[in-house]
């Protein structure tokens, strides 16, 4: 047993036990207050286990997009939600719920697998301010696109859309910040919202001053990156739903960002390469849901579609030590790249649903400014487009829990232009033991 189990078997433990006692040591504290202080405890607990096969290997990494899709891939988070081959406990959950008053409402929801466990979400919403209006702090998901915000028992499949994993993050845009959002006193839904965040993840990475490299022979390069004070990250979503009646129900979405800090750099032997500039997104969202009336879902049906597009504007620079710039390697280009999804579901028996996907990453596919080339140019290198095709089938015996299979194949393009298809089969079953609110729309 490796020391990572050593150390993850005593904090399971300890979660379970906090998720089996915290309901009642929360009443016991509780009930002696006065009868009027309206105070709340919730816990439930998230469980997820997945079978994955890779019946074919073709490309893992989408060209263009440096962050890999071998189910393996860690984002720079720690907690990674990759798959081997056979048998994973994939990612559950532990969540913590509580209201103080007519205050505020409070989140913690702790995600882990078999060998980390990390903070997902913990935030304050208030509850009681006038117009329309809720304020959200903390660290959780924003409320871009659609699927962003929703954890992976909320999905439809087993993994994320290309287009919000490879943009966004393993976790989607995930942050500390502040949200405030507006609901409109007018028939149609309409949410207007804005936040304000930290910006360091992977869409926007940060590296603050920086640090020290020491090449191959010996010569010292310290990074030219500045600190920038958060918030760096700003972003806006509105959101529009139609009254269509009873059975019928429609939404749509439009959002966007702004970072006005974009790092990264990457050490060679023979050097340290730098990109610095800013960075922007935007996107559209839809949703539609058709219940029949029938039991269990049967004849249901969604559809479901998003598009996002990213530019990111920087200066780069190869430095062979701390003073001498490479040959050709340096000067100014903008990545753009931008991807879509489109799925539908079907429930067609009670209790039972079948779902199709479609998703093309780079359809716009230009990369980061290098002088990585043979020829050692400087260059804004283009790349072709990736796709991935995906169905599943779901039996939900009893509404907490769904077992589902999913078979997808990957067509993916490499930086060189080469394309190979994979095909990947998994089974998931994922159980929601404890209180469960209700799904969002």
């Amino acid at each position: 047993m490796n020391r990572h189990q050593l150390l993850l078997r005593p904090t399971l433990t300890g979660l379970a036990a906090v998720a089996l006692t915290a309901p009642g040591l929360a009443s016991a504290q509780w009930s002696a207050e006065s009868e009027n202080r309206s105070w709340g405890l919730d816990v439930s607990l998230i469980l997820e286990g997945v079978y994955y096969n890779e019946l074919s290997h073709g490309i893992s990494d989408p060209a263009g997009f440096d962050d890999g899709h071998d189910h393996g891939h860690d984002h720079g988070h720690g907690h990674d939600h990759g798959f081997d081959d056979g048998f994973n406990l994939g990612h559950s959950e532990l969540v913590f719920e509580a209201n103080l008053g007519d205050l505020f409402d409070g989140v913690l929801m702790l995600g882990f697998d078999d060998s980390d466990v990390e903070v997902e979400e913990a935030y304050l919403t208030t509850r009681a301010l006038p117009g329309g209006f809720q304020i959200k702090a903390g660290k959780f998901l924003s409320d871009i696109g659609y699927i962003n915000s929703r954890h992976g028992h909320d999905w439809d499949f087993v993994d994320r859309p290309l287009v919000n994993e490879y943009l966004f993050g393993d976790h989607g845009l995930q942050e500390t910040g502040v949200q405030a959002t507006w609901v409109a006193p007018t028939e149609t839904y309409t949410q207007l919202g804005i936040e304000l965040l930290q910006g360091d993840n992977s869409f926007i990475p940060y590296e603050g001053g920086g640090g020290s490299h020491t090449t191959n022979a010996g010569d010292e390069i310290r990074s030219s990156f500045s600190n920038v004070s958060g918030p760096r990250l700003i972003t806006a979503f509105a959101k529009f739903g139609p009254d269509l009646g009873p059975d019928h129900a429609l939404q749509f979405g439009v959002s966007g960002g702004y970072a006005n800090t974009w790092q990264q750099e990457t050490e060679h032997g023979s050097g340290l390469e730098e990109w610095d500039g800013d960075a922007w997104f935007a996107g559209l969202d839809a949703v539609y849901k058709y219940s029949s009336g029938r039991a269990y879902g049967h004849g249901d049906w969604r559809l479901q579609g998003e598009y996002f597009y990213r530019e990111i504007d920087v200066d780069y620079q190869r430095r062979e030590d701390q003073n001498t710039i490479a040959g050709n390697a340096i000067g100014s280009s903008k990545a753009k790249q931008d991807g879509m999804y489109l799925q539908g579901v079907y429930g067609f028996a009670p209790r039972w649903e079948a779902g199709l996907r479609t998703e093309a990453l780079g359809l716009t596919n230009r990369g980061l400014p290098t002088n990585e080339g043979p020829d050692r140019d400087f260059v804004s290198p283009s790349f072709g487009t990736s796709y991935r095709h995906s169905a599943q089938v779901t039996f939900r015996p009893v509404e907490p829990v769904f077992l589902r299979a999913q078979l997808s194949q990957n067509d993916f393009i490499d930086d060189d232009g080469h394309r190979d298809r994979g095909l990947e089969f998994m089974l998931q079953l994922n159980v929601a033991l404890g209180a469960h609110g209700a799904h969002r729309f």
